[in-house]
């Protein structure tokens, strides 16, 4: 499925510095819809390639969904050329449109590079090929090997270093999976030509040409991810690396640079835009926190894809969460500007559920329809959906959990399923909030969000009336590839300081405030939690021989 949008703009040549800072503000204004950034936006299920003009405006864009591979219960694995090929026939299709409307690619000053997070690839370092299906972040299949490490000495040590508590949800364990699996990884390994990345290092070696300029990076926010990082020193810790028996001699790691930089990342080796500087690249929940332009600690956003994940600003130090979050970076722009870390809430399942509704019980035709379907019952009629179809993550980390449905009785309808559905991200985004509340001393009163199942009014409103807070919705709701084009423009001065943001995407925003009673409300998150109480323990230890 692709789709391939458009809107007029006109190009002029970049002008200088000097010049620039001599402009009025209606001048600059002016000048800034003729700047263009490419922002790569390669998600869990679709890549994307937009291109934003200097005033955070889409004037250009194409979509496509790849292919899911689901080869045993639990396992979810990608096509690791797929997702390349994916990102250049979105930037052909995108720059189409862009040049079909009397644009000149030479007006796009840089690319932003933004890609869903621990999903792992593995390549020969000889011959740039992968050696495996890239295993997928909510993938599962390493629950044994989960429990087998949480007993290893030194397993408690883990988080204070990199943030990251033991799960099948960091690259880390993933890896792991594959080194005792796959002989092609061991016997690569064994000769010192093993290469290792998440998504955006896989993308950045292919788009600067491969194996021939072996171009190997990751920034930041992605190697956070790994479980690999000290998160206190943003490089790779010997402790950890010794834990998961790596021998840094065999395995090439991604050198780690800051999120914006003009030159670490490469340039664009072939097609439409051959030659043009990548120079931002970060995960696609930092992204969206970029996007939504959450730069003072306090600041958050909760991002609604295929999972749900809520990052909340903390500073420039970590805070170790005591409540069941993640210690990730937020983003770093380099140069004078220190780190900035984020408390996250990482929900595995949102709208992958409501795909389950569409494709595995058919309730609707697609997943725009799901909210219809939801709007024929009053409320959920006594019907909770624990979605934990790869466990459960924050706060709970209960890898033994499955989906559950509790409250089915003769009276529960298609619309009663598929409101429990819905609310599963919504009562899982209030667990998060209420723990980091506890682990900040700080009350969130406003949450702002994203993604695509903000597309429902019914499911926002339903996350106000839950949380009692109002809900923040933009009305261009493509936060995460313009958090990667503002760290791209910053590397090459379309924007120097946060503060030339402050308007971009802040009109006609949509706020829900909360329509019912804080009791009940309470009473519903009450049902939820007992719910989630009661899909423990669905995987027993002999359930996990997929994992060995």
């Amino acid at each position: 499925m692709a789709t391939t949008s458009a809107l007029a703009a006109q190009a002029e040549p970049k002008i200088d510095a000097e010049s620039r800072n001599k402009q009025a503000p209606q001048q600059e204004e002016a000048q800034l819809k003729k700047w263009y950034i490419g922002s790569i936006d390669q998600g869990t299920t679709s890549t994307r390639f937009l291109i934003f003009n200097g005033l955070g405006v889409p004037v250009a864009s194409h979509q496509i969904e790849f292919k899911q591979m689901y080869p045993h219960s639990g396992w979810m694995e990608q096509d690791p050329r797929e997702i390349v090929e994916s990102v250049y026939t979105c930037i052909e299709e995108a720059t189409k449109s862009f040049t079909a409307m009397g644009n000149s690619t030479d007006d796009i000053k840089a690319i932003g590079i933004t890609s869903q997070r621990e999903t792992t690839v593995l390549w020969d370092r000889d011959t740039g090929e992968p050696l495996y299906n890239a295993i997928a972040w909510p993938d599962t299949r390493t629950q044994a090997i989960v429990r087998e490490l949480k007993a290893r000495k030194g397993a408690d040590k883990l988080q204070d270093i990199c943030g990251l508590p033991l799960s099948t949800y960091p690259s880390a364990l993933k890896l792991t999976w594959l080194f005792r699996n796959v002989e092609e990884v061991r016997q690569t390994y064994d000769a010192g030509r093993l290469m290792f990345g998440t998504i955006d290092t896989w993308l950045l070696y292919n788009l600067n040409g491969g194996r021939d300029k072996n171009v190997h990076v990751t920034d930041t926010t992605n190697a956070s991810r790994t479980m690999f990082v000290n998160l206190h020193t943003l490089e790779y810790s010997p402790e950890v690396l010794d834990f998961f028996e790596l021998d840094p001699k065999k395995i090439i790691l991604p050198k780690i640079v800051p999120c914006s930089d003009a030159d670490a990342f490469g340039s664009i080796a072939s097609g439409p835009l051959k030659g043009k500087r990548i120079t931002g690249c970060l995960g696609d929940q930092s992204a969206a926190l970029v996007g939504q332009l959450g730069f003072e600690p306090g600041m958050a956003k909760n991002t609604y894809g295929t999972g749900c994940f809520l990052l909340y600003n903390v500073g420039e130090k970590p805070v170790m969460s005591t409540h069941g979050l993640l210690a990730t970076v937020a983003y770093n722009f380099g140069g004078k500007r220190k780190p900035v870390y984020a408390l996250e809430g990482s929900i595995a399942v949102a709208g992958s559920a409501v795909k389950y509704v569409v494709n595995n019980l058919k309730f609707v035709e697609s997943s725009d329809k799901i909210s219809e379907c939801a709007a024929t019952v009053k409320d959920n009629g006594g019907c909770y959906f624990v979605t934990a179809f790869s466990g459960l993550f924050a706060p709970y980390w209960i890898d033994d959990a499955q989906g559950t449905m509790f409250g089915i009785t003769q009276y529960t309808q298609q619309g009663h399923i598929a409101r429990a559905a819905m609310e599963a991200t919504c009562f899982q985004t209030k667990a998060i909030l209420d723990a980091m509340e506890k682990d900040s001393g700080h009350k969130l009163t406003e949450l702002a969000v994203d993604g695509g199942m903000t597309d429902s009014d019914l499911c926002m409103q339903t996350q106000a009336d839950i949380i009692n807070i109002p809900v923040v919705r933009p009305i261009m709701r493509e936060t995460t590839a313009l958090g990667a084009a503002i760290v791209a423009g910053f590397a090459v001065d379309v924007w120097r300081e946060f503060e030339e943001l402050k308007e971009i995407n802040k009109e006609d925003r949509t706020i829900f405030k909360p329509q019912i009673s804080q009791e009940d409300s309470g009473k519903m998150y009450s049902r939820w939690t007992k719910a989630v109480e009661m899909s423990r323990g669905w995987l027993d230890s002999e359930n996990g021989n997929q994992s060995q």
